[in-house]
């Protein structure tokens, strides 16, 4: 089968027994780097029998379509482990076309759960973890970038995002301009010595960022708030959703949902309107 492992995004204190079993006994290890895979296995203080040691093959951005099918044919009779530089394949890693070949191809896929830097952003950032988006780098391109954020500004949800630190002082200044006084979180060398969360508005932690950061970056954006919908206009939401087949009470919980008015205002109002 395919394994996916996730590993350490810093601390190697977070590598899984299961990662840890997975590196000492695979036989083909697809690595986005192989070196990086190597110095893992090392420091992990992993002994590799003299029979043990497993095949290592490239697996990167450049050549993961190509490499996929190949791979996914020996994954029929061998484990192929994946392995990224840090974190989760497939999340803004390779590793999504490996496993969308291998899906197709009925082989069997599974995951060694692991470090994550989008869910330890999100949990660090003091904002709302209910309902979230990841979106993974901003656009270089400021033009890009700024059609990206003004997007975002309209997303309910609490956006995560990955920035470069030579770039995240620009981009604060642009999540200024699209969606002013908003509460983000910077969060700077996740589960490694300098580990550093920065919470405020990007007008507040633009200044900290024009001094020079360093490191692994992750940006973790407030939700926009909902846009109290016209009563009138809901309560006939209401009653379009009952037309279809829905029951009252159902309809109003689902627009009050929508809409932030009260259910039971929604569902009264709605009984009140005259018949057609």
């Amino acid at each position: 089968m395919i394994i996916l492992g996730a590993t350490p995004i810093g601390n190697l204190g977070d590598a899984s027994g299961r990662l840890r079993e997975a590196l000492a006994t695979a036989p083909i290890i697809a690595a986005e780097d192989t070196r990086t895979a190597k110095q893992l296995i090392r420091a992990l203080g992993i002994e590799l029998g003299i029979e043990a040691h497993p095949q290592l093959v490239a697996l990167h951005e450049h050549n993961e379509e190509a490499a996929s099918p190949a791979l996914v044919e020996r994954a029929r009779d061998q484990d192929v482990l994946v392995l990224t530089d840090a974190g989760m394949p497939t999340v803004s890693d390779p590793g999504f076309r490996l496993v969308q070949a291998a899906v197709a191809a009925g082989v069997a896929v599974t995951c060694l759960p692991g470090p994550s830097a989008v869910l330890t952003a999100l949990a660090l950032s003091g904002l709302p973890t209910d309902r979230f988006a990841f979106d993974g780098f901003l656009p270089r391109k400021a033009g890009e970038r700024d059609r990206m954020l003004a997007s975002i500004a309209r997303e309910e949800r609490t956006v995560v995002l990955f920035e470069a630190p030579h770039r995240i002082a620009d981009s604060l200044a642009a999540v200024d301009r699209a969606m002013p006084g908003r509460r983000i979180a910077v969060c700077r060398e996740l589960t490694k010595r300098f580990e550093e969360v920065r919470r405020g508005t990007a007008a507040e932690l633009e200044p900290w960022a024009r001094e020079g950061v360093k490191g692994e970056i992750v940006i973790v954006i407030e939700g926009a708030t909902p846009v109290l919908a016209d009563l009138d206009a809901a309560v006939e939401q209401v009653l379009r959703l009952k037309s279809g087949g829905m029951r009252l009470k159902e309809a109003a919980a689902e627009v009050a949902e929508a809409t932030g008015h009260p259910r039971n205002a929604l569902y009264q109002a709605a009984l009140a309107r005259p018949k057609p």
